[in-house]
């Protein structure tokens, strides 16, 4: 009887020790709560059935931070207490394990649908985050540099039109120079002339290359007709050899009308071209300059406050920048003036000296004139047929 009364008294002694302390209850409570999300993680993601097991059991068995359990019989010794604060260590680092495990289950849940490789602790998605906003910065730069562009050719083209405006009508000045104008106004009808001499001489070109081939034509005529005509064999003869003739010198002439055309056609188009296309640069460098100009002024008759005073110091540097490019301009169109006014002269000599020649060695019948004509100007004939492509490119 006394054996079963003390086995019983041992059995029911667990005295509870540390039960009335709130703040170790709200401590179990969240981590039985965190046990429990990470058995939730675990399930979706699949983990191995012995470690859900064993949560299962943590969450569900009695909280050991609550006892302090006995092994001795009643009125024993402390020796065999076991001390839950060595249980509440191993329970915080069971619980330090299972976080780390639930990171790496939540990150691969996180991240299934776009096959992105998760590892706790990289940066990798840090650097395709930096490499993402690189770009954009870099397409914002060219985006505003773009805008700066446009923004800067609005307005000066709204002050060129403004100045163009104000000229046309008569209420603004012009920076004009005299001299200079009155070149360029030359060079202009000189080309307008000189196109026409180009345009004449095109013409008389086409008309005596008609007149060869017709001459060429009746010269193969007459020398059949010699053949066929017994009676009139001489007559026929006679004038089949002059049409031959005249077609031969006509051919060396139209050699010499073609390098005179081709002279003048360079000398109009190419050489006066690139000198006017400098003078129209010039004078849209004179529009901007007068401009630029006329703005400045404009600042200046106005107030002095700190924001006009820093307007004007901005107008003051365009102003110089679009005076310097006008002087610049101003100077290249004067020398290439003169350059051309001395090589049009030479070209001219020597071009209307060479269709002088020709013209009257070929109407005056001098052959051998003709013919000297041509060398004298280093002008090779080309051979009858040589401008028809050949049998291999017609294929």
């Amino acid at each position: 009887m006394a054996d079963s009364m003390m086995s019983k008294a041992a059995t029911m002694e667990i005295p509870i020790s540390s039960n009335g302390d709130s703040r170790n209850l709200a401590e179990d409570d969240s981590l039985e709560q965190d046990a429990k999300i990470q058995w939730s993680l675990r399930e979706k993601v699949g983990s191995p059935p012995g470690l859900r097991d064993l949560q299962q059991v943590m969450v569900s068995g009695p909280n050991l931070n609550e006892t302090s359990i006995v092994s001795g019989g009643y009125g024993g010794t402390t020796e065999g207490i076991i001390p839950t604060s060595s249980i509440k260590d191993l329970r915080m680092k069971s619980r330090g394990v299972s976080i780390a495990s639930s990171q790496i289950a939540a990150c691969r849940l996180a991240h299934q649908s776009e096959d992105i490789p998760c590892i706790p602790g990289s940066n990798m998605h840090h650097g395709g985050s930096n490499s993402s906003m690189t770009a954009e910065e870099a397409t914002r730069g060219v985006a505003v540099e773009k805008f700066d562009i446009v923004k800067k050719w609005g307005l000066n083209t709204y002050k060129c039109t403004k100045q163009m405006i104000s000229e046309r009508f008569g209420r603004g000045s012009r920076t004009v120079d005299l001299e200079l104008e009155a070149q360029i106004e030359v060079l202009r009808e000189t080309k307008r002339k000189y196109e026409n001499v180009l345009h004449l001489a095109r013409a008389l070109t086409n008309h005596f290359y008609s007149m060869v081939q017709t001459q060429h034509a009746l010269g193969d005529t007459f020398a059949d007709l010699s053949q066929k005509s017994p009676e009139l064999r001489d007559e026929f003869g006679y004038n089949a050899e002059t049409q031959k003739l005249l077609c031969k010198n006509g051919e060396t002439l139209l050699g010499a009308i073609n390098f005179f055309v081709s002279s003048i056609n360079t000398l109009v188009n190419k050489t006066m071209e690139d000198t006017l296309m400098t003078i129209k640069m010039y004078e849209n460098a004179r529009l901007e300059f007068d401009a630029y100009r006329a703005d400045l002024e404009e600042l200046n008759m106005g107030p002095r406050d700190a924001v006009t005073m820093a307007r004007i110091e901005a107008a003051q540097q365009q102003y110089q920048i679009h005076k310097d490019k006008y002087e610049r301009l101003r100077s290249d169109v004067s020398i290439k003036l003169k350059f051309l006014e001395e090589n049009k002269v030479k070209v001219m000599h020597k071009q209307l000296l060479l269709f002088h020649n020709a013209i009257s060695a070929y109407f005056a019948g001098n052959q051998q004139q003709l013919e000297q004509t041509l060398k004298q100007f280093n002008i090779k004939l080309k051979p009858p047929g040589a401008d028809k492509p050949s049998w291999l490119e017609e294929q």
